[in-house]
């Protein structure tokens, strides 16, 4: 099994459900995790593995669509990442909000989801 991971993303945008995130926005940190299964392939080429350049711009895709909850990111990024590799196996995917607008909160606010596919 190989995982293709983006690790440590930083992006700014304006996803919530608290009045004013949608133009206040928020600083995020997402961890993304692909995996499938090698096939006795010599990875020659980028069309022999997954691209993380891709990766990257599903993701970007989706974190500047503002959205109210974390999980319909997730849900829509993992949907993606599905349909351009259906040959994937697993998505590990996190979420993390840096600065939730909570009062006497410190600390950070976030999703994770995991998708297993048996194809």
């Amino acid at each position: 099994m190989i995982s293709i991971e983006l690790v440590d993303l930083r992006m700014y945008a304006f996803h919530g459900i608290f009045e004013g995130e949608e133009k206040v926005g928020n600083p995020y940190i997402i961890n993304l995790s692909v995996k499938y299964d090698e096939r006795d392939n010599d990875f020659e080429n980028i069309n022999d593995t997954i691209n993380y350049e891709n990766l990257h711009h599903i993701v970007k895709h989706w974190m500047d669509v503002p959205t109210g909850l974390l999980e319909k990111i997730c849900g829509n990024i993992v949907r993606h990442i599905k349909h351009d590799y259906p040959f994937v196996k697993e998505i590990d995917l996190s979420i993390q909000k840096l600065q939730p607008p909570l009062q006497n909160f410190e600390g950070n606010v976030g999703v994770t989801m995991n998708r297993k596919f048996n194809e």
